[in-house]
């Protein structure tokens, strides 16, 4: 009779290890927890000096205007009974409203410069915009209220602009109203609830508006900002065409451009009519809050870097599995024994990656960091590995395997519109690998 196979301890059992090898893995998932919050922590870092450099040289920009605003005067009735003679008699107590009436047409020509301001490693785009309005207004239109002709303050109406960032407007705002020029001043917003400050021009007369005809209007404004530009389309007929030198784009709000263009930078248009919106073209008592009907550009950079740190990081347990499992594929190929303390070494030195590369992408391109630091590692574990498996190799499989795993987490993070169909197939061609060299491992021996 042959004689049996001399059976081995479950501890020095290819399942014992297998086990051994994932709990590590598992276990380096909290070093790499710490490293993932580093990097949200020296994102938070980069939020605050955006923050600042905003508060300095000019945060969002919302323009909601301009509009027309005609006080008007209302009476509370009140009934008093006398009670000797019972006689009732009616108090009238006058008090003052508003109605508020939007353009007819408005167009809006705006062109917008970016920069990027830097503050220590830190940059955030700024932008300065010029924007020349024009348009407009028919006569105001008080019947539908039946709202006296005597109790219309017509001679006291003004315009109006809301806006954000008055601190970054860069010339003197005036607005031309059927050839008569009018000054725009800051009106105090003491309101602790609302952003947004106003601008209101001294009095006119809007019985200078006629009633058959429609008359134009022009106004230029500058702004300095960043982050983002919106206004709210309170036109009949809205249109906006937008040019700037910022290469990518991120159309926001309730309306999407119509057309735009994809060279170096990008030109805009918008046309919004009054049935694409669901408010009229006046209102009367408080002006609305039509925030949520704005649309505009964001400015931002696409993918920063320490968003990219971020994706990297979170392909770390991807990583550190699939280089402990090229180990113990080629531990038990190559009959070689690797303790778990040496498993432990090369888990740190993955874990390493990641601060690396956070750390020198704050002085470099992200493109950079990832080679210093991929090939800092790569090499790491090579050379580690040399006095592990004894046979070139094995570490130049090892070396190769690495690089090439490397470089596979690049592109997909890289990738925006094919990052899953990309990973997908990698994975997919990764299991393949590993089913392929392990098909002649005696898996119960």
């Amino acid at each position: 009779m042959e004689p049996s196979p001399q059976k081995t301890g479950f501890f020095q059992s290819n399942t014992a290890r297998l086990i051994m090898v994932g709990l590590l893995t598992l276990i380096l998932l909290i070093p790499l927890a710490l490293v993932q919050d580093l990097i949200s922590e020296r994102a938070y870092r980069k939020h605050e000096v955006n923050e600042s450099i905003a508060s300095k040289w000019g945060s969002d920009v919302y323009l909601y205007g301009p509009i027309i605003r005609v006080p008007y005067t209302v009476y509370e009735e009140t009934v008093i009974v006398n009670q000797k003679t019972k006689a009732a008699m009616t108090q009238k107590k006058p008090s003052t409203e508003f109605a508020y009436f939007f353009p007819e047409s408005l167009n809006n020509k705006a062109s917008v410069t970016t920069d990027k301001r830097s503050y220590g490693n830190y940059e955030a785009v700024v932008y300065t915009s010029k924007m020349k309005i024009d348009g407009d207004y028919v006569a105001p239109d008080f019947s539908g209220r039946g709202i006296p002709e005597a109790d219309i303050q017509w001679d006291k109406a003004s315009v109006i602009i809301r806006t954000t960032n008055l601190k970054s407007i860069q010339d003197e705002v005036k607005i031309s109203i059927g050839g008569k020029p009018l000054a725009f001043e800051p009106v105090f917003n003491n309101s602790p609830n609302d952003s947004v400050d106003g601008l209101e021009t001294g009095y006119f007369d809007a019985r200078v508006l006629p009633g058959q005809t429609k008359t134009s209007y022009k106004l230029d404004i500058s702004y300095r900002g960043s982050r983002q530009l919106m206004m709210v389309p309170i036109g009949k007929t809205t249109t906006v065409d937008m040019g700037s030198n910022w290469a990518a784009p991120s159309f926001d709000g309730n309306f999407l451009p119509y057309k735009k263009g994809k060279n170096d930078g990008f030109p805009a248009s918008w046309k919004i009519l009054h049935v694409n919106r669901p408010f009229g073209q006046q209102t009367f008592g408080e002006l609305p809050d039509l925030a949520r009907f704005a649309f505009g550009v964001k400015f931002v950079i696409p993918v920063d870097e320490y968003q990219q740190n971020e994706r990297a990081a979170k392909y770390g347990f991807l990583t550190i599995g699939l280089t402990f499992l090229v180990f113990f594929l080629i531990q038990m190929i190559s009959k070689v024994r690797i303790h778990i303390f040496q498993y432990t070494m090369i888990g740190l030195a993955l874990v390493m990656f990641y601060t690396l590369l956070l750390s020198i992408t704050e002085h470099s391109s992200f493109l950079t960091a990832y080679l210093i630091a991929g090939t800092a590692v790569v090499a790491l574990i090579s050379l580690y590995s040399i006095s592990i498996l004894k046979k070139l190799k094995f570490c130049a499989f090892i070396a190769a395997s690495l690089s090439a795993l490397y470089a596979f987490i690049y592109v997909i993070i890289q990738l925006e519109d094919y990052a899953l169909l990309f990973g997908s197939i990698g994975l997919f061609l990764i299991l393949a690998a590993v089913m392929y060299f392990s098909r002649k491992i005696d898996w119960n021996n």
